[in-house]
């Protein structure tokens, strides 16, 4: 049985994770943190930016798909209000898969604690902000 998911969310939701880390990873707000620690050097060409955010797309679809597909199976279980359950639902998958998988990789990797923080920081926002979408759209 497939859970029943609102497409026009889960587009929603997707679009909203490139204005998160538009603005999250912008030099005014994290990003030259991020460049810095991430030992990251733009190369000040447009065209270098094309498969990332293409990459980042088909991804962030996979995650709002998912993350819709998580809410309407706790909706389904719990029952209850569907905004709060799309909230929590985010929350327990961040941390059980995203930031405990980036906690992981970065410890291994010898990345600095401030850069994993920052990135989890992201990701719980990104999270939070595409289930709001969902939550908000319904099924």
């Amino acid at each position: 049985m497939v859970p029943e998911i609102n497409i026009w969310a889960v587009l929603v939701a997707t679009l909203s994770t490139m204005v998160v880390g538009s603005l999250w990873y912008t030099p005014k707000v994290f990003g030259n943190y991020w460049m810095r620690t991430a030992k990251v050097t733009p190369s000040g060409e447009g065209k270098d930016a094309v498969r990332p955010i293409l990459i980042t797309l088909v991804v962030s679809f996979v995650s709002a798909l998912v993350l819709a597909g998580s809410v309407a199976i706790a909706q389904e279980f719990y029952g209850g209000g569907f905004l709060a359950n799309s909230m929590i639902t985010a929350v327990i998958l961040w941390a059980g898969f995203t930031a405990a998988r980036f906690i992981t990789h970065d410890a291994f990797e010898g990345r600095p604690a401030g850069l994993t923080l920052l990135n989890c920081s992201h990701e719980l926002v990104t999270y939070l902000v595409m289930a709001l979408v969902i939550g908000l759209f319904g099924i």
